[in-house]
């Protein structure tokens, strides 16, 4: 029986379970449920930040504040939320805002870009995992599978790599500022998950292309090349055997 199938039921198990963090990261901010209202990239006190909520949280969406029970207390949501505290997106002011964000576009940039690029990865995930049906049956499946479940790998890293950086620098900053900052564990843990989901699918999805319905590419090809060695023995055989038994005819005509 051939292992085709169940490598491809793997696949399939992870590409799901990376579009499900990608989601509950992705929801996180916008739905008032758990777990989603303890998913956010970054918190830090803000307290000294005028009109600032004494413990923000930044998501995909919005800032919030933190409720006696340590969840989100988000308000209106706003797509691809930037990362820029002195900016009227976040607070409006720069009083008690660290240095570091003031007079700069790279944490606005890095984050908006992020969001963009989960988006592209989210949908590349999808049509991998659409495609992965086919993958239990077909060599052409698994194929197209691999393919779009790289693209969403790759997609997914860039994103990743662009939260590290922005909200990573953005938690120092807010240290060096004194004020208190945490990165989000779920958030992080859950973006960079998404990408070993997909990048380990899309192996598997490889390793299915090229098993055979015997179990294995190796397998076949060995026996195409043990049936097709035995084959030209066999004509170089009967070759020698024809000339042989005309040469002694040859050898009889000349000494008589």
């Amino acid at each position: 029986m051939s292992p085709r199938p169940a490598i491809a039921l793997v696949s399939l198990i992870l590409i799901a379970g990376g579009c499900l963090l990608i989601f509950l990261t992705l929801l996180a901010g916008a739905v008032d449920h758990s777990p989603e209202n303890n998913i956010y990239f970054l918190q830090a006190t803000t307290s000294a930040i005028p009109g600032a909520p004494a413990v923000s949280r930044w998501t995909f969406w919005n800032i919030c504040s933190v409720s006696a029970a340590g969840r989100n207390v988000c308000g209106k949501v706003h797509p691809a939320f930037p990362l820029d505290p002195p900016s009227t997106r976040d607070f409006g002011t720069s009083t008690g805002v660290p240095m570091q964000f003031i007079g700069t576009r790279e944490y606005f940039y890095l984050t908006r870009f992020m969001f963009a690029f989960v988006l592209i990865a989210l949908f590349f995930g999808v049509v991998s995992l659409l495609l992965g049906l086919f993958a239990l049956c077909s060599r052409i499946g698994s194929y197209l599978s691999s393919v779009m479940c790289s693209a969403a790998a790759f997609f997914q890293a860039l994103s990743a790599a662009l939260m590290t950086a922005a909200y990573v620098k953005g938690q120092n900053n807010f240290k060096s500022n004194g004020q208190t900052a945490t990165i989000g564990k779920y958030a992080f843990g859950f973006m960079w998950a998404a990408v070993a989901c997909f990048f380990l699918a899309m192996v598997l999805f490889c390793v299915a292309g090229v098993t055979s319905k015997s179990g294995g590419a190796a397998t076949s090809t060995s026996k195409r090349r043990y049936f097709g060695g035995k084959k030209s023995t066999r004509s170089r055989g009967s070759f020698i055997d024809s000339e042989s038994q005309r040469h002694p005819i040859v050898v009889k005509d000349e000494y008589s």
